[in-house]
């Protein structure tokens, strides 16, 4: 029976580009496996939970993947990187440097989810200081923000931890604190309580 078949949650979405876009040919491969009184949901981080069969996950992903689609645990991970429009053209903008980043970090198992954001320029349209982590382009180096919390009536905007990166010292020093929360991060906490009890020096000592 149809409704017998388990099915777990995956997020979905166009991979780390100029915005949030699907193409046609994706939406036909998405299409394939829902029904139709099914449902996409669309997050606030640029994604799209579907739900699939759990015994053809694997070929389900690689049809996706083939198609240009990138696949994304859903649960206390790290989100796939929530980026800005890029205005101004791939090598500017510094979107190398966000697609190497979100292949290093997305997916990572972590006590609460944890979302990192990245912006091209100063104007900040990917809203990296209301993320847990958060990045920003200043000419040719990055700086790092921490601490943002978007929801709730202590809603917080997130404060300059680091300046002047370049990009290996963004995908360590980011690297590093992600392995920290995990190892030290206690179940559900969320970053911002984290950094809270733990103190921000100690992300970076």
């Amino acid at each position: 029976m149809e409704h017998d078949v388990k099915k777990i949650k995956l997020a979905i979405n166009g991979g780390i580009g100029f915005g949030a876009k699907l193409n046609a040919k994706q939406l036909v491969t998405i299409s394939k496996y829902m029904n139709d009184d099914e449902e996409l949901e669309l997050t606030a981080f640029q994604q799209l939970y579907i739900d699939i069969q759990e015994t053809k996950m694997e070929e389900i992903i690689k049809e996706f993947q083939k198609v240009g689609l990138a696949c994304y645990p859903v649960g206390n991970y790290v989100k796939s990187l929530r980026t800005c429009n890029f205005c101004k053209g791939e090598e500017e903008e510094g979107m190398p440097v966000a697609k190497e980043l979100n292949r290093r970090i997305a997916g990572m198992p972590v006590p609460f989810t944890l979302k990192v954001a990245y912006t091209g320029c100063p104007i900040g349209c990917g809203e990296p200081m209301l993320s847990d982590i958060g990045v920003m382009k200043i000419k040719d180096y990055y700086n790092l923000y921490v601490g943002g919390k978007a929801k709730g009536k202590d809603a917080e905007v997130g404060s300059l931890l680091m300046e002047n990166l370049t990009p290996e010292e963004l995908y360590e020093t980011v690297e590093k604190m992600i392995h920290l929360y995990s190892q030290l991060g206690k179940k559900r906490e969320t970053f911002y309580k984290f950094i809270k009890r733990i103190g921000r020096e100690q992300l970076i000592s």
